[in-house]
């Protein structure tokens, strides 16, 4: 009889017992790392989500659902022979003592000081070159044949599968430590409204890949101007679209004390509650 528990081993035992071959869940046992991925980000962005109404039930909820996906990706991996969930919480714990020598080693520096130091002869950077040859290492002993060793790129290991919003910023935040950055936020300004020119020029051609490509261009551009303001654009977004949200509902239930649809009411009434809707609910 399987019961609650606190510990992990076993999360790990259901995981087992779900995906086993005859007396498993049909569903669980079908999965493959494909098709788990998407929930994989599901379950992180409702963890996101939770942190940013505060709600903190719901994150316990939300965190036990993402440590699931870890432990079911693991369980696979264990099944085909690649490594199994106590080597996934080795790599991690190895990762954090390494970058971490301030706090773990011999370090003598407090961890401000470590940070700027790290920040200033690029320790941080060389741990991470260290690993990342490492696992090359790692790659090619297992599949000597089928390992190719190719020049690299500094933008190699930002995950192509990120959220676009933060594959930008990650992307910008790289290049940025060779250099390839503008000095402060006005030159940013600058080349958005470069941006929404050419967007504007190309919306007169209606050729849409083009209107495509340079409003991928702007959005891009309004990325690295949070990235320059210290703000996370996704955070803001989502702030801004509870703001929509609100407002709307603000439309719709005014609209309905007068009897009428939303359909049947015109724009200009509309735009009035929203009008309403903004000094209000600011006040409120």
């Amino acid at each position: 009889m399987i019961t609650p528990s606190r510990d992990i081993s076993r999360l790990l035992e259901i995981m087992a017992l779900l995906r086993d071959p005859e007396k498993g869940c049909p569903w669980d046992k079908e999965q493959d790392f494909r098709s788990i991925a998407p929930y994989t980000i599901e379950e992180a962005c409702e963890v996101a989500d939770a942190i940013e109404r505060d709600d903190m039930a719901d994150l316990k909820l939300e965190l036990g659902d993402l440590l699931l996906q870890s432990v079911y990706h693991s369980r696979m991996a264990e099944e085909g022979g690649y490594f199994d969930f106590g080597d996934v919480v080795e790599g991690i714990t190895k990762k954090m003592i390494r970058r971490h020598p301030h706090v773990f080693g011999t370090e003598d520096a407090s961890a401000e000081e470590y940070s700027a130091k790290g920040l200033a002869d690029g320790t941080w950077e060389r741990i991470k070159a260290e690993e990342k040859a490492e696992l090359a290492a790692e790659r090619k002993a297992a599949n000597p044949a089928q390992y190719q060793e190719k020049a690299g790129s500094l933008l190699d290991d930002v995950p192509g599968t990120l959220p676009t919003l933060a594959c930008a910023l990650k992307l910008q935040k790289k290049a940025s430590k060779v250099g390839f950055d503008w000095n402060d936020p006005h030159a940013v300004f600058s080349k958005i409204r470069e941006e929404l020119d050419e967007l504007e020029a190309e919306i007169e051609s209606d050729c849409s890949s083009e209107q495509e490509a340079e409003l991928g261009d702007i959005l891009f551009a309004v990325a690295n101007l949070a990235r320059h303001l210290r703000i996370d654009p996704d955070s803001a977004l989502r702030r801004t679209n509870q703001k929509f949200r609100n407002r709307f509902a603000y439309i719709e239930q005014n609209i309905e004390r007068t009897g009428e649809t939303m359909q049947s009411a015109n724009l200009e009434t509309m735009d009035m509650l929203w009008n309403e809707a903004k000094i209000k609910l600011r006040r409120d």
